[in-house]
């Protein structure tokens, strides 16, 4: 293949891998595209070293490599909110199927709680923390009584509680909703 055929690949492979990265991002995809991703970075390191004469090539070539660049600081940001769960797309989906009524909120502190230990007991399985003295019953402690001190330093009515996992350590946020 010769240069014009070349760049034309690395422009639909990027344009693909655009798409199936937003397909990953809404839920349609369940893995991330790491196998087009490095095809489309071998394609974008072709014509690294290569002199390339032709300046409208040489242009669109470097237009594609800053764009494949600007995405993937994109895509890096977009897959670290995920796995804080800060990200607005999931935040929506959990809102949406939170169940609502007069008899949801009892139900929902309580979903509140678990998920808090599920996500806390994983963390630390991954810090490689000792896992045997953490309870349902010790965490649920903890967060009503930081809820209240909270609660009252920044006259809110809700809290919402995030497992983040800070110098290898890791640790339940509190933020006023």
């Amino acid at each position: 293949m010769g240069i014009v055929e070349d760049i034309d690949q690395f422009e639909r492979s990027l344009k693909e891998l655009i798409i199936k990265y937003e397909q990953y991002f809404l839920g349609l995809e369940k893995r991330e595209p790491l196998k087009l991703l490095e095809e489309v970075e071998r394609l974008s390191r072709r014509y690294t070293a290569a002199a390339v004469s032709n300046t409208m090539l040489l242009f669109r070539y470097n237009s594609l490599k800053s764009r494949l660049v600007s995405y993937r600081q994109y895509w890096n940001r977009i897959n670290r909110l995920i796995e804080e769960g800060r990200y607005s797309r999931d935040r929506f989906k959990m809102e949406r199927n939170r169940p609502s009524g007069p008899g949801a909120a009892p139900m929902a502190a309580e979903s509140e709680v678990e998920q808090v230990f599920r996500e806390y007991s994983e963390a630390c399985r991954l810090c490689n923390v000792p896992t045997a003295k953490i309870t349902k019953e010790a965490i649920s402690a903890s967060l009503e009584k930081h809820r209240a001190a909270i609660k009252d330093k920044y006259q809110c009515r809700d809290l919402e509680f995030r497992v983040l996992v800070e110098d290898g350590k890791p640790k339940i946020k509190a933020r006023p909703k």
